[in-house]
């Protein structure tokens, strides 16, 4: 007996996922959600998120997530857990390989994030999302108002972090292995010449101090160079070391960049080079990556979806 053949399959579900789902759902679309190793994205490991719009007092991360399940639920979204091995875009219909089962669809929307990559020192897992370590400056700087913070990293993205952790905290420490950073010229003159930013240089991270108080409370390094170890009395430690794109088992279908991000259509953020594929959110966007930012192409990518669907036949 054959498998039957979905309209439409959303591959995620953080904020680009969901609101896909939402989309498509009230387009009659009765669209599968397929949830990987971390129902609701990265936002649900963040205590309160303060810039997503229509919520003045700030709301919980993973409350938002689940309201906007709830709401893709309301409009016939239907949930599977599944991790996608494999796939096959070569013909209709598409082909998503999980090790479970073959799903047939008609359309596909890739909401799957981006991870962030993270040193591996003792306490920073512990201390991850809303407890002190953190990977996004944007989202959660305004928490460290008047606090010492530290950033981990030496590119423009560490730069970047640590120029607007300046408008929060008391002052900034950037972190870095060696001596000079790697970031552009005009980013690392901005940064290392700010009255905020005190340059850490030639050290790496040993451990995330806090775990016992439940909040972080320093930061211990380590000196490349000498050896020695030292401690920075910080409450928030910022790791600006890069991402990684989850878009693996897509990678031989479809064109991503050097770093594994997909790399939509000309002219498109969510279309690909397979018609009836589309991307949306971190998957795809590496300069951004916010909620709200993620919800906007997840939006594109659905009203896509739709419009490929009506002019080829549903």
């Amino acid at each position: 007996m054959s498998s039957p053949v979905e309209t439409v399959v959303i591959v995620g579900t953080g904020c680009a996922g969901l609101t896909a789902a939402i989309y498509t759902g009230r387009a009659n679309l009765n669209p599968l959600i397929l949830e990987g190793s971390l129902p609701g994205g990265q936002l649900t490991t963040t205590s309160e998120v303060e810039n997503f719009p229509g919520f003045p007092e700030g709301i919980d991360g993973f409350h938002l997530m689940d309201s906007l399940r709830k709401q893709a639920t309301k409009f016939g979204a239907r949930f599977e857990q599944a991790q996608i091995a494999s796939v096959d875009f070569s013909s209709q219909p598409l082909k998503l390989r999980t090790a479970e089962r073959e799903i047939l669809t008609k359309s596909v929307i890739i909401a799957t994030g981006a991870s962030p990559r993270l040193t591996g020192v003792p306490g920073e897992k512990e201390l991850y999302g809303g407890k002190g370590v953190t990977t996004c400056a944007t989202c959660d700087g305004a928490f460290y108002r008047k606090m010492d913070v530290a950033v981990i990293g030496g590119g423009d993205s560490a730069c970047e972090e640590a120029l607007f952790l300046t408008r929060f905290a008391s002052k900034v420490y950037l972190v870095h292995r060696r001596d000079s950073l790697r970031a552009s010229r005009i980013m690392a003159e901005r940064a290392t010449s700010h009255p905020k930013i005190e340059m850490v240089w030639d050290s790496v991270p040993a451990e995330v101090l806090g775990v016992s108080d439940g909040a972080v409370s320093g930061l211990r390094l380590k000196n490349v160079k000498t050896g020695k170890d030292s401690v920075l009395p910080v409450k928030g430690v910022f790791v600006a070391i890069g991402h990684l794109p989850n878009t693996g088992p897509f990678a031989s279908a479809l064109d991503v960049d050097e770093a594994g991000y997909f790399i939509p259509q000309p002219g498109s953020q969510v279309k690909t080079k397979v018609p009836g594929v589309y991307v949306a959110g971190d998957c795809a966007d590496h300069i951004f990556r916010q909620a709200i930012t993620a919800a906007g192409m997840g939006c594109q990518a659905a009203i896509e979806a739709e419009r490929w669907l009506a002019e080829h036949g549903r």
